[in-house]
């Protein structure tokens, strides 16, 4: 198989997807003939810098294979980590590409807008013959479990909560809602301190509060999430911006609270109940996300909204409705991706109103030994597969723990079983473990992990 000139051999490939072309696998083939350095690094809040040094070809028949591969890096490490400002160092012809893709009218224009908009600074690619040195600010949250404490946590199509009392969970139960087709702040808002109140009513008294949140989590502030996705801008900015503020202030003045991506709460409470660290959570549910906890034991500081970052080279790649780029992780990896693959699968999926209740549909036909329905759990174990050694180069995980309801039940066991093929065939020099959540780690849960995100201070 080739692309933009780069021969990629590829032994596994998905059934229901041929056309699929593993963005590590193409870039480990570009890297062959590759020697031209060449630089990049990415800044973000609080002047913390990520700065990546790589290699192109610089000659005239590989430029189009040059810029791809520069800005398919860019856009990865952008989701991954997030930045406002971009600073190139190296070929002048790579540069230039780079600022016409980022700018208003350019093939990146969404993300520099969005990125732009997240940190509340217009996003800037910059020329240097230095890049800035590497920066990190780490935090160390999670795994209190003293006194009375609320855990909720908030996903697209329901949300849970749970009391735990001196770590033992006393009560928990999940609600159905539907915060991504409401414009309303104020149901948000009402969802958010319903949901705290019944966790609430079950204990004493209530000594912290701790949310796992999808969306983009910064110091309990909300930069964005498609949870609000239909909520107006200039309502999101009064009304979203702040809302766990107003949240919290509705149980207390003084009460100690954290709210974090559901990525990093899924990653802490398979780290807590496993005990491991080093170990980054894949979340396949309504989307899809990334968190990770190092070998220290903190959590990232990272974005990780690995659902827009590359994962396919396929130039027929499907592309995403809202971030207009092809070939990201939304489409491989959460219950999207069993719809996608439903069709070439032979399953319909027509009058099914919901994605939830189109993915419930495809895993009652594998209950069922549907033919169908198995391959597309194997399509995806094979996406999954040819994709962890992407992840790797960024996180170095030596555990990877899948969670979120595509790869509950049958199906996770096929993903898992699958992925682990590909990388004992394809990648047989990386050693890394892929888990499915053992009892403890579903006991646990995301809302009893997220009620340990506070420290209660005495």
């Amino acid at each position: 198989m080739k692309h933009l000139g780069i021969e990629i051999n590829i032994k596994n490939k998905p059934e229901l997807d041929p056309e699929f072309i593993p963005m590590h696998k193409w870039g480990e083939a570009f890297l062959q003939t590759a020697k031209e350095p060449f630089g990049f690094a990415l800044e973000r809040n609080d002047k913390q810098m990520y700065v990546m040094d790589t290699f192109i070809h610089g000659d005239k028949n590989h430029r189009e294979a040059d810029v791809y591969y520069i800005s398919r890096m860019i856009k990865f490490n952008l989701w991954q980590k997030g930045g406002f400002r971009l600073y190139i160092k190296g070929n002048d012809s790579v540069y230039q590409a780079l600022k016409l893709a980022y700018s208003p009218k350019g093939s990146r224009s969404f993300d520099a807008e969005f990125f732009g908009s997240l940190y509340q600074k217009e996003f800037d690619v910059v020329k240097c013959d230095e890049l800035p040195a590497p920066f990190e600010i780490k935090k160390r949250i999670g795994g209190h479990f003293d006194g009375c404490r609320v855990g909720v946590d908030f996903g697209g199509s329901d949300y849970k909560a749970a009391s735990v009392i001196d770590g033992e969970a006393v009560y928990s139960n999940e609600t159905v809602w539907n915060p991504k087709i409401n414009a309303d702040p104020d149901y948000h808002f009402n969802g958010f301190v319903s949901a705290i109140r019944e966790s609430a009513k079950n204990m004493p008294r209530v000594d912290a509060i701790g949310v796992s949140c999808a969306g983009l989590i910064e110091n309990n502030r909300v930069l964005a999430a498609q949870l609000y996705q239909k909520v107006p801008k200039d309502l999101f900015d009064s009304k979203v911006r702040e809302i766990w503020f107003r949240v919290i202030k509705e149980f207390g003045d003084n009460i100690p609270f954290e709210v974090v991506n559901d990525g990093d709460v899924a990653a802490l409470a398979g780290s807590i109940s496993l005990g491991r660290k080093n170990l980054l959570g894949l979340a396949l549910g309504t989307s899809f996300i990334g968190g990770f906890v190092d070998t220290e034991g903190y959590l990232s500081n990272w974005k990780s909204e690995l659902a827009f970052a590359p994962v396919d080279a396929s130039p027929d790649a499907p592309m995403d409705d809202w971030t207009c780029d092809i070939g990201v992780g939304v489409h491989y990896f959460c219950q999207e991706a069993v719809i996608k693959l439903a069709p070439a699968a032979g399953i319909s999926l027509d009058g099914i109103d919901t994605p939830a209740k189109k993915l419930k549909k495809v895993q009652n036909l594998l209950n069922k030994d549907h033919e169908g329905a198995s391959a597309i759990f194997r399509s995806i174990g094979v996406y999954l597969g040819h994709t962890i050694p992407y992840y790797y180069e960024s996180y170095k995980a030596d555990s990877v723990l899948l969670l979120g309801r595509v790869v509950s039940g049958k199906g996770g066991d096929i993903i898992l079983k699958t992925a682990n093929t590909v990388l004992s065939e394809e990648y047989p020099g990386l050693s890394v473990e892929l888990l499915l959540p053992d009892e403890k780690t579903r006991r646990l849960g995301q809302s009893v992990a997220a009620a340990s995100l506070p420290e209660i201070v005495k």
